[in-house]
């Protein structure tokens, strides 16, 4: 018998896929079978680096192309080529996103808007854009990467924290508006995870200390340490697969803990 798990001759598109935890992510779904990688970038210098990635690691069931995800028209015409070019999307995963770290009584309302429109809206266009073959077909697995700060607040990050927020409800009103046609969409929201974005973070101070920040989240997390974008593969085929088809509407928080405890007390 096939396993629940099995994402054999799945296609799955991952926005933003290039590098971190859509990478990760993808590469889980290429160990469970799927039949091809989409990914998307904003830039062609990005794009190229990306299959440049993907050949590295041995993958060559990919596709890569440029589209700014923030753009209704051009995702449109991206949907249309992926279904020409490679075929039906059985799996999309909302993974492209920004922060801008800037306390709000300081920030402007552009950059307040940037990250509203790439972490809130280009999930609304991207997801709008593949539900109608989706709902044709009665099948369809959607997943957001939304965040701890759909839950927490936390200093300068406003913006981040708003989008991440509304994409939460965004992803239980697709369950609710979708579920009778057999369309499940959920989300993923990743604790700290040890990209080579945070590794300034965890780099060791001049003194030969932890960095504050490094301090601060093993701290906060009963794992007592930063998580590997490589643990979020797993939760991600769990939702991409047969094995989550009754589960639609839930954010799977993949933290090491940090919401469900207080913090290390203070020696």
């Amino acid at each position: 018998m096939a396993s629940p798990f099995s994402l054999e001759g799945k296609n799955a598109w991952i926005t933003g896929a290039a590098y971190g935890i859509g990478f990760a992510i993808a590469k889980a779904f290429v160990q469970a079978g799927v039949a091809s990688i989409i990914f998307n970038t904003s830039n062609e210098a990005s794009m190229l680096k990306g299959l440049e990635a993907y050949k590295e690691a041995g993958i060559t069931n990919v596709h890569g192309y440029v589209c700014d995800v923030t753009d209704e028209a051009a995702v449109k015409a991206l949907v249309e080529k992926i279904h020409a070019e490679v075929g039906r999307i059985d799996i999309l995963v909302n993974n492209a996103g920004i922060i801008k770290r800037i306390p709000m009584h300081e920030m402007k309302r552009e950059e307040f808007q940037q990250v509203i429109d790439v972490d809130l809206v280009a999930p609304y266009i991207v997801s709008s854009a593949v539900l109608p073959e989706m709902m044709e077909r009665r099948e369809g697995k959607i997943i957001n990467i939304c965040s701890m700060m759909s839950e927490l607040g936390r200093e300068t990050v406003s913006a981040y924290a708003a989008a991440k927020g509304g994409l939460k409800m965004l992803t239980r009103n697709i369950c609710s508006e979708y579920g009778e046609y057999n369309i499940q969409c959920n989300g993923i929201g990743p604790g700290y995870i040890a990209t080579p974005q945070t590794a300034p973070l965890r780099e060791k101070q001049p003194d030969g200390s932890r960095h504050p920040f490094d301090s601060f989240i093993c701290a906060k997390t009963p794992a007592g340490r930063w998580l590997e974008p490589e643990e979020l593969g797993g939760p991600a085929v769990f939702l991409a697969s047969h094995a989550s088809d009754a589960v639609n509407g839930h954010i799977l928080y993949v933290d090491g803990g940090i919401l469900a405890y207080i913090g290390k007390q203070p020696k």
